[in-house]
């Protein structure tokens, strides 16, 4: 929701019935000075009324969110809907453990919004998720709300609570595997550029492991090409 002030306009009626209404017992054109004593009767007529009519504060919807795409659009407002859901159930739930698994839900469905919403050529990718996966997770959050806010114990209200409890670890994985797919194409592109900047490394004589390479052979050439210590031995000498 925002706020919108709309002013007054009774000041402004008010200032012009007062000049009509001096014009009408003053003929202006009689005195030229009856122009000024008109403006100045119109002006604080005009304040008078300002003082005593207060602005229209109004409050109204914030316009809907808008990409241009009416998928995307469409996805996004079920998504802040399936949000705010999820805002409120937390509330509603005392368990702490369903109730961290609710805030660590939210956190992913976000980020899985805010990563389509960037890449709207990922939204295929997310259909199943927001027709089935994220609809049925909040009807079973929902059911667990329902029972638990009755106040008792039973067989069926427990065997709800501890089949919508029992699942929830899994539907947490599920999230996160959902989110994770969405940097598969990116996952691939760092790998194909980091082999292609190995290779170009090697080729050039950047990469560490080919100068490790590079020195270690020219040490052995080294060795190889090296004179031998003359220390004498087999040198006859003869007087």
């Amino acid at each position: 929701m925002k706020t919108i002030v709309r002013k007054s306009m009774i000041p402004f009626y008010a200032a012009a019935v007062t000049w009509v209404l001096y014009a009408v017992f003053f003929p202006l054109y009689r005195f030229p000075g009856h122009f000024i004593i008109a403006a100045i009767a119109a002006a604080v007529v005009g304040l008078i009324a300002k003082a005593l009519c207060k602005d229209v504060v109004e409050e109204v919807p914030d316009e809907p969110e808008t990409t241009g795409n009416n998928e995307l659009d469409q996805m996004l407002k079920e998504g802040h809907s399936a949000l705010a859901e999820m805002r409120r159930l937390d509330d509603n739930i005392a368990d702490e453990k369903i109730s961290a698994d609710i805030v660590r839900l939210e956190s992913v469905t976000g980020r899985i919004f805010e990563q389509v919403k960037a890449e709207p050529k990922k939204l295929p990718q997310i259909r199943k998720f927001m027709s089935y996966y994220l609809p049925t997770t909040l009807k079973l959050l929902n059911a667990y709300d329902r029972v638990t806010s009755q106040g008792v114990d039973g067989q069926n209200i427990n065997a709800t609570k501890e089949s919508v409890a029992g699942i929830m670890d899994s539907i947490v994985a599920a999230f996160e595997k959902q989110l994770d797919s969405l940097f598969g194409d990116q996952a691939l592109d760092i790998s194909t550029d980091i082999t292609v900047l190995e290779n170009m490394m090697a080729r050039e004589g950047f990469s560490e492991d080919m100068l490790h390479k590079t020195q270690a052979e020219q040490a052995g050439k080294s060795a190889e090409t090296s004179p031998e210590d003359d220390t004498g031995d087999g040198i006859t000498l003869q007087l």
